[in-house]
This record gives structure tokens, C-alpha cells and sequence, in this order.
């Protein structure tokens, strides 16, 4: 029997927002959000370690963490031996999430660009995959037929933001719109056509006006931009998608409940910190011989049989030990695996800024922060400056700082703490704020909310929505 009202629960999935410019900042501005905040309940929202978008959303989705799902980055170790890193896509993910569990309570979904949705699995409705989808040409629907149906919609439907680390920022800026008019149309065509009992969209936006525009939007930045055409472009878009979270909840029936969220936050790029360079600085990385420019780890000779860890580069870095009869040419021994990343993970912390200061770093053991560990999860996981720099993989530039990103242009990098706002229609919360809300939260407690069973040993708890 179709539910009185379409949808019962819609979630609005805005990558990266930031919750001082929801909250804050801009509030007055944004008089949708605004709303739901003053009817609802909302409240920070502490993210994955690490913070970012693989595998944020699917912790989310699924009450797990990175450990249990075997995901600790976009691109995960696919094998012990050394350099060999594959995408994490949809396919990692092997429990079931928030869609997947109201479909067996008999609820009809629509999940629209969810990160971690590629390739496309049968759903009991209908799902368009996400911006890990390489193009078009692949399968990116189920059902496969609903392709065509969004090309007759939206005849230049994209997958992402083309080229968001680059400096044309006019076609950056144009395409960010484009993308967020997409998402939020084809929400309203499925919500019209297929009357879904849940609809969930990810406007991946956010985080790329973020990584384009925030230099000239944030004193704070190094490379502040003050006089840029471009000062603006963050809040105008904040406010543009306010606009459109307002024409989709015109859609809506009047019961239908709204969750609001974001995977993690945004903070302006404070520079970068050279890891693969520190490690050959203090004797654990050896190289066969040194690159004269900034060259990716994966395109030099390393000599395994003097090397006792390598790492990787991103918004946070990843250590790994090479470890005997774990790794293929491993130097340490077991018997001093421990005591060897103990010494390395306080020699990292210990890491200054370039102006001799504490750099306020954190470093991780996978074992310790999350319930189990699946799959070749690295040794160690580095928040430098608490995410203000971001781990620069590349070696040859024989510094340890540098203001320059090694996979383009970049002004941000993320920020442990999202945002969440919800509204329940037939709950009414009055502007209550949350504390102390995690990513793994979002599940038990929608799951809650609909008198659904939730699936055994997750890790979040019922918030107080």
C-alpha cells in the first residue's frame, strides 16, 4: 500500500558543507536551511577518520567505520606488494546501507549520486550512481533504462565537476551550478514520476567550490585573495543551493521528514607537508636515485631492501611499514613492528611548522580507532595540523613544506566536523542543538525514527532529534 505522503524521508547530502557558514555565518542568508534548523534539530557532525569523502558517506549509510569496511581512502591498497593502490568503489562496501535495509521494510528508494553507488546495484526502485563513475558509456543506473529517461531530462547530464583542480575558474564555477541544477531536477522528475517512499541526493558542489574558491573568500588563507572577483563565489553558491533545497521540499507532502547532512567540513589549505620527503630525511625511505623534480613515489626506484616505510599523499597521509614476511622485500621484523611505529608515529606528531611552532599534529593506529580492520588498512593515518596541511606524496623537491598542491590547484582541505539538520514534521524539535553527533549516528537513529530493527554490532548510537 503507497505511503500518504512522497517521501517519507528525504535526505539532502551536500558534500562538505561547512557548518560555521550554515550556522553562523551566513544563517540570515539562508532562509530554507534556516527554517528547518529553527523547526528542527542540528548540530555539528564529527566525521570518519579520515575525513573525506570515500569512505565518509558509506560509514554513514551504513553504520560502519573505515576499518570494518576496508576503505581508508579514494584509492586503498589492492595487495601487499608496494605501489599497487586501486579506487574504492561501490563494490568495497559489504554491508548493507540506509536504502538497502528501508527497501526490506518494503520501502520504495531513490538514491541519486551518493558516493560509493558505482557501478549501480539493483535497489527496490531506482539509483544513479556517483562521481567514481568514469563516464557515461558505463553502466551509472539501475534500472539500466533509467539512463535514457536522464538523457531525454538532462541531455548533458554530468558525472562531477570536470577538471575542479585547475585555473580556469570561470568553467569551474559554471559547471558547479550546472552539476547542483542536475542533481536537484532530476530529484523533483523522480519524485514526480516514481513517488518514492525515500529520496537521497549528494550534491558533490559543495566541495569542489570549496577547493576552487575558498583563497579568495578567507582571510586566514596564506594565499588570500581580497580583490578577486571571486570573493563571493562560496556564499553565492551557499545561498544558490539554499534556493533549490527549498524548491525540492516544494515537492514534498507535508509529512515528509528532511535530514540535512554533510560528510565533513571545509578549512582553508594551509600548505602542504612533504611525507615521502621527511621519511627519506630520517632514514626510513631510500630511494635509488633522486628525481630532480617533483616526481609521484610510484614513478621512482625505491630500494626496498634499506626502506622501512613509504607513504602516501592527500588531505591526510598514510604511512605503511615494510614489514618481513608481510611485505615482499619487508626489513622489519615482526618482533619490532610495534615498537618501530610507536617511535615513528611520536616522530611525525613531533613534526613543527615552518615557523618552528607545533603543528598541533595528530597520527593514528587503525587498531585503535576503529572496531575491526578489514583489508590492507595503512599502518599509521596522519592529520598534520589537524587537517590544515594537507601530506604531499611526491619526492624531489627536497623540502619538507610547500605551498603548492601536487595534484593541482587547491584552496581547502576538510575539516573533521560536518553539519546535520533535521526535520520531522510530525516531531517537531524547535531549533534544539545536538551534541556530540558522529557520522555513525545518522543510521541507528533514522532507523529508529521508522521502527526498524537496526542491523547487529553498529558502531553509532540514537540521537535526541
Amino acid at each position: 500500500m503507497p505511503f500518504l505522503t512522497s517521501p517519507r524521508l528525504l535526505i539532502i547530502g551536500l558534500d562538505c558543507m561547512e557548518p560555521s557558514l550554515v550556522f553562523e555565518q551566513w544563517r540570515d542568508q539562508l532562509p530554507n536551511l534556516s527554517r528547518l534548523m529553527a523547526q528542527g534539530s542540528y548540530g555539528r557532525l564529527e566525521s570518519s577518520i579520515p575525513a573525506i569523502t570515500v569512505p565518509a558517506w558509506s560509514c554513514m549509510m551504513s553504520g560502519r567505520d573505515p576499518g570494518e569496511l576496508g576503505i581508508y581512502g579514494f584509492r586503498n591498497r589492492s595487495n601487499r606488494g608496494y605501489q599497487k593502490m586501486a579506487v574504492a568503489d561501490g563494490r568495497a562496501v559489504k554491508f548493507p546501507r540506509l536504502w538497502d535495509l528501508l527497501g526490506d521494510a518494503g520501502w520504495q528508494v531513490a538514491v541519486i549520486s551518493v558516493p560509493g553507488t558505482s557501478p549501480p546495484y539493483p535497489v527496490p526502485g531506482q539509483l544513479v550512481s556517483c562521481f567514481l563513475t568514469p563516464n557515461r558509456d558505463l553502466p551509472h543506473t539501475h534500472p539500466p533504462e533509467l539512463a535514457d529517461q536522464i538523457s531525454q531530462w538532462l541531455p548533458d547530464f554530468m558525472l562531477d565537476v570536470p577538471h575542479f583542480r585547475s585555473n580556469d575558474k570561470d568553467s569551474i564555477l559554471k559547471n558547479i551550478y550546472a552539476l547542483c541544477d542536475q542533481r536537484f531536477t532530476l530529484a523533483i522528475k523522480l519524485l514526480e514520476q516514481a513517488a518514492p517512499d525515500f529520496l537521497m541526493l549528494v550534491d558533490m558542489g559543495v566541495d569542489r567550490i570549496h577547493h576552487a574558491f575558498w583563497k579568495p573568500m578567507d582571510p586566514r588563507h596564506p594565499q588570500y585573495e581580497p580583490d578577486s572577483p571571486y570573493k563571493n563565489a562560496i556564499r553565492d553558491y551557499y545561498v544558490y543551493v539554499d534556493q533549490r533545497v527549498g524548491e525540492l521540499l516544494s515537492y514534498c507532502g507535508d509529512e515528509t521528514a528532511v535530514l540535512v547532512v554533510s560528510d565533513h567540513g571545509a578549512r582553508p589549505l594551509m600548505g602542504g607537508i612533504c611525507l615521502n620527503e621527511w621519511l627519506i630525511a630520517e632514514g626510513y625511505l631510500v630511494l635509488k636515485a633522486t628525481p630532480d623534480a617533483a616526481t609521484p613515489l610510484d614513478e621512482v626506484e625505491i630500494d626496498w631492501s634499506r626502506t622501512k616505510a613509504w607513504g602516501a599523499g592527500g588531505y591526510y597521509g598514510r604511512v605503511f611499514l615494510n614489514v618481513q614476511g608481510r611485505e615482499p622485500q619487508g626489513v622489519i621484523p615482526l618482533r619490532e613492528y610495534e615498537q618501530e611505529r610507536s617511535r615513528l608515529a611520536e616522530n611525525l606528531a613531533a613534526i613543527s611548522a615552518p615557523d618552528g611552532q607545533p603543528l598541533d599534529t595528530r597520527v593514528f593506529k587503525p587498531q585503535q580507532i576503529y572496531q575491526k580492520v578489514r583489508g590492507i588498512a595503512p599502518d599509521l593515518i596522519v592529520y598534520f595540523g589537524e587537517l590544515a596541511w594537507r601530506s604531499v606524496g611526491t619526492v624531489g623537491s627536497n623540502a619538507l613544506y610547500t605551498t603548492e598542491n601536487d595534484t593541482g590547484p587547491d584552496d581547502a582541505n576538510h575539516a573533521q566536523y560536518g553539519l546535520m539538520i533535521f526535520y520531522d514534521p510530525c516531531h517537531p524539535s524547535q531549533g534544539k542543538w545536538i551534541e556530540n553527533a558522529q557520522i555513525y549516528d545518522i543510521l541507528p537513529t533514522l532507523l529508529h525514527r521508522y521502527q526498524l530493527v537496526p542491523p547487529a554490532h553498529l558502531r553509532g548510537k540514537v540521537l535526541p532529534i
